[in-house]
């Protein structure tokens, strides 16, 4: 009894032998290392949003620097959206340059710094 008992249990056990699957970014397209992932709600929680998408840290504190939680929430509560938009066409061009652990502090944009 205790042979089965074993055997089940090492059956059920992760086997040291496989890898992770990586992440990879729905804004950028490049994997994301464990230490720059981020839950971003495609649509706002003060919104009503629910679901989440990994993303790098970086790209995640871009897009809340560039739109409003209304805008996210009507317009842009999807990875392909946000590609298309120009601003983000730019920082994904310029993050596709760096390494998968850049990070760096991303301002807010002016047009939000106004409102």
């Amino acid at each position: 009894m205790i042979g089965k008992i074993r055997q089940k249990l090492i059956s059920l056990a992760p086997s040291p032998y496989l890898k992770m699957v990586d992440l990879v970014c729905p804004i950028c397209d490049r994997p994301i290392p464990e230490s720059q992932k981020d839950a971003h709600h495609l649509v706002p929680r003060s919104k009503g949003g629910k679901n989440t998408a990994y993303l790098h840290r970086i790209c995640h504190r871009q897009i809340h620097a560039l739109f409003t939680e209304t805008e996210l929430a009507t317009q842009f509560n999807n990875a392909s959206v946000l590609q298309g938009h120009p601003e983000m066409q730019r920082f994904i061009h310029w993050v596709k340059t760096k390494p998968n652990y850049f990070y760096e502090k991303s301002r807010k944009s002016t047009r939000l710094r106004e409102t």
